[in-house]
């Protein structure tokens, strides 16, 4: 590399990661930048009732217990800047009690605050304007617990350009906390469009730790140990581009598949990949092995972006509980769902003498017995656990339930052996509403010391089409000749993930010539029909042929999808898995091969 680079390592890809991720990469690696992403979107719900307990909380207390205290002299000392969206629903208590650490530290370290996204008081306000959810179409909920606009990279920059060492966010798109910086070093402007999607694609494969260094690999056994797995590291030329890696004497895998299967965790449309800052290209993205757990990825391009900010909205919405048995036996997945279907049936008579109503959901896994696989899962396993899970909007009723689910484990199945947790208690079911605002109506602005300052966002946007339009994908191609019947992971990476009530699926051919015959074979209607047994919408595909993948949307695929789901996998971690297992024909001259 030529020039001016930035380094750049993430500690953080939720809250509650590794506690040896951020001392890896202070003391070990080199870096420039310290990030780090804490938040979710029922992260906000339970910090928004955290503060509505205590005024002074609300904000991510791993960010100043765990990481910062061990390590505030060793930032100050190296001069690494730290950037985090830990603020959550109160980037002002976060950052008081970063200021008494650094106090107490003797150390000197001037921190910024980006405020602007919490948007909880201006619910009246969104009730009355009528507004609706921007993928069901419902109105707005009577009550709320958080309502909070995904801000960019822009009013991070601007914080490093008033002089903060450690910049605290609430909610921002996750790969923010890294594009911020890089806006500052390289001096981006919002018209760089390329540049920014290119530090967004940075932000993205580093946002969620080592998922891009050998965590969540399809070919998990290559990895030697996740013992000390390395987290992530990117060195940042001024275009964009960048290499992935690692610190020294870590454990993981940085190489192609394993960056390629992030690049298409939890994106829908790869060539439209809304971010506040700019609209990402993603289909041309290029990723080279150029040394030793090193990857060198280009080819980022950028249009407009939008002129509004996605709003993600958290509110109770009854309650939920779950139990759990262990059954084990002959037919055990037959004597497990006879048990669930017991206790429903026992429970629905005594809320109706009571007049509590019906469920309004209920949901049986047996777990073992490849519910997940649907109509292709195998059936005879000898030991499961019955998942029993349901949903109320009498909480009164779910003690009912809970209780009456103890007695199985003497006048039900035999082969019952034990509960998962004793008695389940209910909690409350908290569902998400997403909706659009304006740019020009949710002002961000930073405080840095005693100061605040505007943060200048564009407020105007849009594009016409969606790069994927005008992607000239590989053709299709049925195999030749005689065929062999072959699992999809033998030929493919995969990665899934979830985006609300949708799932994406995202495939990356191991070689070239894979990709012809995947693209004749794996269609939305096939993946349609081996998610029947959950994905109750449309399926879509788009190709990105810089990495010889394809991109599946599957909506209406999670039950509702995050905590309002009853499923398992209410996230889609494992429906990757799932569409690997799909078998296709391949020419039996790839069998020597594939059988390496």
């Amino acid at each position: 590399m030529s020039g001016k680079t930035v380094r750049i390592g993430c500690s953080s890809g939720f809250w509650g990661d590794s506690a040896m991720a951020a001392p890896q990469l202070v003391q070990g690696g080199n870096i420039d930048y310290l990030v780090s992403d804490y938040l979710a979107e029922v992260t906000m719900s339970i910090l928004a009732k955290a503060q509505a307990r205590q005024p002074d909380s609300g904000y991510a207390t791993d960010f100043i217990a765990v990481t910062m205290r061990g390590l505030i002299r060793d930032i100050a000392e190296k001069g690494i800047k730290v950037v985090t969206n830990a603020g959550g629903i109160n980037p002002l208590a976060c950052r008081d009690a970063l200021q008494k650490l650094i106090d107490e530290a003797g150390v000197d370290l001037t921190i910024g605050v980006v405020l602007g996204d919490n948007l909880t008081d201006r619910a009246d306000e969104f009730r009355a304007n009528r507004v609706r959810e921007m993928f069901s179409g419902e109105s707005f909920p009577p009550e709320i617990m958080s309502a909070n606009a995904y801000l960019g990279g822009r009013p991070i920059a601007d914080a490093l350009a008033q002089g903060a060492d450690i910049v605290i966010t609430g909610r921002c798109v996750d790969s923010a906390v890294t594009l911020g910086p890089l806006m500052y070093e390289f001096g981006w402007r919002d018209e760089d469009l390329d540049q920014l999607s290119a530090g967004t694609l940075a932000g993205h494969i580093i946002e969620c730790g080592p998922q891009c260094t050998g965590g969540l690999f399809t070919d998990w056994q290559r990895v030697g140990s996740w013992e000390n797995i390395g987290y992530p590291i990117i060195e940042v030329e001024a275009d964009g581009s960048f290499v992935l890696s690692k610190p020294p004497a870590t454990d993981g895998l940085i190489c192609f598949g394993s960056v390629a299967e992030q690049l298409v965790y939890e994106i829908g449309d790869p060539g439209a990949y809304y971010c506040p800052d700019v609209t990402c290209d993603f289909t041309q993205v290029r990723m080279t092995e150029v040394g030793e757990n090193l990857v060198r990825v280009t080819g980022a391009r950028g249009l407009p972006p939008t002129s509004t900010y996605k709003v993600s909205t958290t509110f109770q919405d009854g309650y939920r509980n779950q139990a759990l048995l262990v059954i084990g036996g002959i037919d055990a997945a037959a004597k497990a769902r006879r048990t669930a279907e017991t206790v429903l049936a026992r429970t629905r008579k005594m809320f109706a003498a009571r007049n509590l109503g019906d469920y309004s959901e209920t949901r049986i896994e047996t777990v073992g017995a490849e519910d997940m696989f649907g109509a292709n899962g195998i059936t005879n396993s000898r030991e499961v656990v019955m998942k029993l899970a349901v949903r109320h909007d009498s909480k009164d009723a779910l003690n009912i339930f809970a209780r009456e689910f103890a007695p199985a484990g003497t006048s039900m199945s035999p082969g019952t052996m034990g509960f998962g947790g004793g008695r389940p208690s209910p909690g409350p079911v908290v569902r998400m509403f997403s909706f659009l605002a304006e740019k020009s109506t949710v002002p961000a602005t930073v405080v840095v010391g005693d100061q605040t300052f505007p943060s200048d966002v564009p407020t105007q946007g849009g594009f016409t089409t969606s790069a994927s339009e005008t992607t000239k994908a590989v053709a299709a191609a049925a195999p030749a000749g005689e065929t062999i019947s072959v699992a999809l992971i033998r030929l493919c990476y995969g990665r899934s993930g979830d985006k609300g009530n949708k799932a994406n699926v995202g495939l990356i051919a191991r070689r070239a010539d894979y990709l012809p015959v995947l693209r004749a074979q794996v269609t939305c209607a096939r993946v349609k029909a081996h998610f029947a047994h959950v994905c109750q919408g449309a399926v879509e595909r788009f190709d990105l042929p810089g990495i010889g993948g394809m991109n599946f949307v599957l909506h209406e695929a999670l039950g509702g999808g995050g905590m309002a789901s009853l499923n398992t996998d209410n996230l889609a971690k494992a429906y990757a898995q799932v569409l690997l297992a799909m078998e296709i024909e391949v020419p039996t001259g790839w069998a020597a091969e594939l059988a390496a």
